[in-house]
């Protein structure tokens, strides 16, 4: 049988579990050593990691609460995705087979909540607007950390004037072109079209967090805020 549509086009394909009817309960996964691990270090996250307790505020503040069991899904994964974002189900997938350290864990969930930021507070038309696509892909490389200098030089990548930028450009691209039946040169355009405006886009941080010392200043900054229309 041919793959679906669905499938072929929008990345489902990644995320196997993701099938209909092949979804464990939560007994059964709790067998599974990944699984348990991934719950564990996804707990770690959003009580420790300031990107994800910023981004976990403010998806409450704007009606979206997140919780634990309903909103994020551990599941095995095709071997080149460390996670999604499942706008049907709004529903994070957290690739257990993949990650595998708490500090990886902590990208991927920062990155994917920025992904379910975007799709709490605008109307995001994921499978059909590939501009709004891309948009929240240049939003998350940038804001998640993936781009930091740190996780740059351990994959060996190096360089001075707008490395950031490229860096989440170059990511942006290829998350596209995961997920989208798309060539590259379309995808290419569709990324410079929306850069700029996306890239500059720093909500809800107020900043670029370039480590997690950034992050934890976004946060009190985010929390004193919050404060203080408390009390208008």
């Amino acid at each position: 049988m041919g793959q679906t549509k669905q499938e072929e086009e929008y990345g489902y394909n990644l995320f196997p579990e993701r099938k209909k009817g092949t979804l464990r309960n939560s007994i059964e996964q709790s067998l599974f050593t990944f699984n348990h691990k991934c719950q564990v270090m996804l707990q770690f996250a959003m009580e420790t990691s300031p990107y994800a307790k910023l981004l976990l505020s403010a998806m409450k503040s704007s009606g979206c609460k997140v919780f634990k069991d309903r909103h994020f899904s551990c599941e095995d994964c095709d071997g080149t995705v460390s996670g999604g974002f499942d706008a049907t189900t709004s529903q994070i997938v957290l690739c257990q087979n993949n990650i595998h350290q708490q500090s990886h864990m902590n990208r991927v969930v920062t990155h994917e909540l920025i992904h379910a930021f975007d799709h709490c507070r605008a109307h995001v038309d994921w499978f059909n607007n590939y501009r709004h696509l891309a948009c929240s892909e240049i939003r998350a490389a940038n804001l998640s950390g993936d781009c930091s200098f740190t996780n740059e030089a351990t994959r060996f990548n190096f360089g001075l004037k707008q490395h950031h930028q490229e860096c989440v450009r170059g990511r942006a691209l290829r998350s596209i072109l995961a997920v989208r039946n798309i060539s590259r040169k379309e995808a290419e355009k569709i990324v410079d079209e929306v850069f700029d405006t996306c890239f500059n886009d720093h909500a809800p941080f107020g900043r670029i967090p370039h480590s997690k010392k950034d992050a934890k200043f976004a946060y009190r900054d985010y929390e004193s805020r919050d404060r203080y229309y408390a009390n208008l």
